[in-house]
């Protein structure tokens, strides 16, 4: 029999304690094996039980859930975090740090960091579980996560020099982009895009979108951390957005981002739209890299990254049959191998690779699209 997955539940409030163990004790995989009322707490139940997987409270009196979690990955440096998240922009910025600091994932509590409705997010929770438990297996299986990690602005890359692309019908005015690179990513995708994006120069020949599975509370605050952090701006996109060189893009939760030709000016602009409204994720990756293809063609880089699921593996595919270049996260280095490893088994990954490697490869894609 398959051995069931420890969890450790840490909230300073008796009420969500008690209804996250309900919700997961309606997974047969998972045992409740603990639960914690503050920081401190967790770190002596930690020691005590070796939890698989520990659910986080951020905001906690006493020891809040940040500093908790490094206490942990002191003395239990293979537990894996899932971190219990409020709704609001502070709750975005520290939900961002933690997964920086090694946090798996995150669940955003649904109505406050008390939320007596917390059950709507119960699938989501019991998932993410699951996967931090599979991710927590490999990193022991390994030792450690074998990750080549180089400074976040890595001057041994050579900058794209821009170069103008033959003329559309329609001239597009300066800066207007001729070449797209369209990432898509899920779980474990915050962390990941702060190895990548950063290193990409500050005079990239190509506008950059991303569609990151995320609260529409929260892509807000991502996008600007990525601005903070990269050598060109980001923001999230707003309808009627232009899309210009060396500046990034990133989708709103809850909507999909699309790419539209105006019709009197011929340049690729951001429309939002719900439709359309069966797809699993809103924003979808499928969505916005096949809207992208369309307007950019061969110019399009595709870019599938860790994350749950196939969603943007059959667009990974439109674009490389139409001559795209498509780039796909090797297994040894990501979180959750779900969506990249669709990709690369329905053909549509032209180039595998580890994360601390993609921010080369595309440069290298731009350039030779350039």
């Amino acid at each position: 029999m398959t051995e069931r997955i420890k969890v450790l539940i840490v909230d300073d409030s008796a009420m969500m304690r008690r209804m996250i163990k309900a919700i997961l004790d309606t997974a047969p995989e998972i045992e409740v094996v603990g639960v914690a009322r503050d920081g401190q707490d967790a770190i002596e139940k930690d020691r005590q039980l070796s939890p698989d997987v520990i659910t986080m409270d951020i905001n906690m009196p006493s020891m809040d859930g940040m500093t908790s979690m490094l206490h942990i990955f002191k003395q239990h440096p293979e537990a894996a975090m899932v971190m219990l998240s409020s709704l609001t922009q502070e709750g975005a910025l520290s939900t961002f740090e933690a997964l920086e600091l090694g946090a798996f994932d995150y669940v955003a509590k649904p109505s406050g960091t008390v939320s007596s409705n917390l059950y709507i997010v119960g699938k989501e929770l019991i998932a993410k579980i699951k996967a931090a438990s599979l991710y927590g297996q490999k990193m022991r299986r390994r030792g450690k996560l074998q990750r080549e990690r180089q400074p976040t602005r890595d001057s041994r890359l050579t900058p794209v020099q821009p170069i103008q692309a033959a003329s559309p019908a329609i001239a597009l005015s300066p800066g207007t982009a001729r070449i797209a690179v369209m990432i898509g990513v899920s779980t474990g995708g915050p962390s990941t895009l702060m190895e990548i994006l950063p290193k990409l120069p500050h005079d990239l020949n190509a506008t950059v979108l991303v569609v990151q599975h995320m609260p529409a509370a929260f892509t807000a605050s991502f996008a600007r951390r990525l601005g903070d952090n990269c050598n060109f701006p980001f923001a999230e996109a707003r309808a009627g957005d232009r899309l210009f060189v060396s500046q990034g893009l990133v989708a709103p939760g809850g909507i999909h981002m699309v790419v539209r030709r105006n019709p009197v000016r011929g340049e690729g602009i951001v429309r939002l739209t719900s439709q359309p409204e069966d797809t699993l994720f809103t924003p979808s990756v499928n969505v916005t890299m096949d809207s992208v293809l369309e307007y950019f063609g061969q110019q399009t880089i595709g870019v599938l990254l860790t994350g749950m699921g196939d969603d943007g593996a059959d667009a990974m595919v439109n674009v490389r049959k139409a001559g795209g270049i498509t780039i796909a996260e090797d297994e040894s280095t990501a979180v959750v191998f779900g969506m990249p490893r669709e990709a690369i088994e329905r053909g549509g990954a032209s180039i595998v690779a580890p994360s601390y490697r993609i921010a080369g490869e595309i440069v290298k894609a731009v350039a030779k699209l350039s």
